[in-house]
C-alpha cells in the first residue's frame, strides 16, 4: 500500500512540473477553401525554450496556411494556425513536434475530409447589382489616350520610314556619292604636296589612278582596263561625256602617259593646272549624266 501511494505522489508531482501539449482542431470537415484553425498549447515551460518549424512552415503540403501566430509567457507557449484546403479528399495533419529545452513533445494526428460543396446546378449571383455609369469626352480620353497616342506613333512612324525610303536614302553608286568620294580622294592626293616637291611622276600616277576608278564608277565605262589611246577613243564615241570633259581626260591623260615614261618633265604650274581641271571634271560629271538621262528620254 505505501509502494502505491508513493508510486502516485511521485507521477502527481511529475505531472505537475512536466510540460503539458495539448492541441485541437476547430473542424475535421470542411468545405473547399473553407478556412480551418489548429491550436496548440503547451503549459508549465518554466522559462523553457520552445523550438518548432517556423511560421508558415509547420504543416504538410496540401495545407495552405493563412495566418500562424505564435505567442508565449514565462510559462505558457501558444501557437494558432488558420489554413484552407483547396483540393478534394481526405488529409491528414501528422504528428507536430515541439522541443522544449532536450525534451520533444507531440501533438496527435488528425485527419481532415475535405469535399466540394458546390452543385453544377447552383446559380452564381453577383454580389451586387451592375451600375450604370455615364462616361464624358474627358472619361474616354483617360480610358484610351495611351491607345490613341501609341496608334498616332506608329502612323508617324510609319511615314518617317516610307519618306526616308523613297527620298532620304541615296545609293551607295549615286552620282552624287561617287562625285564627293573622288572630291575626298583628290583633297587627299594634294595633301601629300607632291606637286610642291616636285615629285611629278607620283603625282600623275595617282592623279590618273583617281580619275580611272571614277569614270569606271560614274559613266561605266572600263577607265580602268583601258589603255590611255583606247579610253580615250571610247569616250568620244560613247558620246556621254561632255566635249569639255573629254578635252580634259585628254589632255590630263595623254601627259601623264608621258610624265610615267619619263618623256616629258611638267612645271608646278602645269600640275596644278590638271589638277585643278580633273576637280572640275568631276564636279561637271552629274550634268554630263542629266544630259544623258534626258537624251535617252527623248
Amino acid at each position: 500500500m505505501k509502494k502505491l501511494l508513493f508510486i502516485f505522489c511521485f507521477l502527481l508531482c511529475a505531472n505537475a512540473f512536466s510540460q503539458i501539449l495539448s492541441s485541437s482542431v476547430e473542424k475535421k470537415t470542411i468545405a473547399l477553401g473553407e478556412v480551418n484553425h489548429i491550436v496548440v498549447t503547451i503549459n508549465n515551460l518554466r522559462n523553457e525554450k520552445v523550438s518548432a518549424a517556423p511560421e508558415n512552415e509547420l504543416l504538410p503540403f496540401h495545407f495552405e496556411e493563412v495566418k500562424d501566430s505564435i505567442a508565449q509567457t514565462q510559462d505558457v507557449y501558444y501557437r494558432r494556425i488558420e489554413f484552407a484546403v483547396f483540393e478534394e479528399g481526405k488529409f491528414t495533419i501528422p504528428e507536430l513536434e515541439f522541443k522544449v529545452g532536450q525534451r520533444v513533445l507531440k501533438t496527435i494526428p488528425y485527419e481532415i475530409d475535405v469535399i466540394n460543396t458546390a452543385q453544377k446546378t447552383d446559380q452564381i449571383n453577383d454580389i451586387m447589382n451592375n451600375k450604370d455609369v455615364k462616361l464624358d469626352v474627358k472619361d474616354y480620353w483617360e480610358l484610351y489616350k495611351w491607345y490613341v497616342l501609341a496608334a498616332i506613333a506608329l502612323i508617324a512612324l510609319i511615314i518617317a520610314i516610307i519618306i526616308f525610303i523613297k527620298w532620304g536614302r541615296k545609293p551607295k553608286d549615286s552620282p552624287v556619292v561617287a562625285t564627293n568620294h573622288t572630291l575626298k580622294e583628290l583633297d587627299s592626293l594634294k595633301k601629300k604636296k607632291y606637286v610642291e616637291s616636285g615629285n611629278y611622276r607620283s603625282f600623275y600616277v595617282e592623279l590618273i589612278d583617281i580619275s580611272r576608278k571614277f569614270i569606271t564608277k560614274q559613266y561605266r565605262l572600263p577607265a580602268d582596263v583601258l589603255l590611255t589611246d583606247d579610253l580615250i577613243d571610247l569616250i568620244k564615241k560613247n558620246n556621254t561625256i561632255s566635249q569639255e570633259n573629254e578635252r580634259v581626260v585628254e589632255d590630263v591623260f595623254l601627259r601623264g602617259d608621258l610624265v610615267k615614261f619619263a618623256k616629258t618633265f611638267p612645271d608646278q604650274q602645269t600640275m596644278e593646272k590638271d589638277f585643278a581641271d580633273i576637280r572640275e571634271f568631276v564636279k561637271r560629271s552629274s550634268k554630263d549624266l542629266e544630259f544623258e538621262n534626258l537624251r535617252k528620254d527623248v
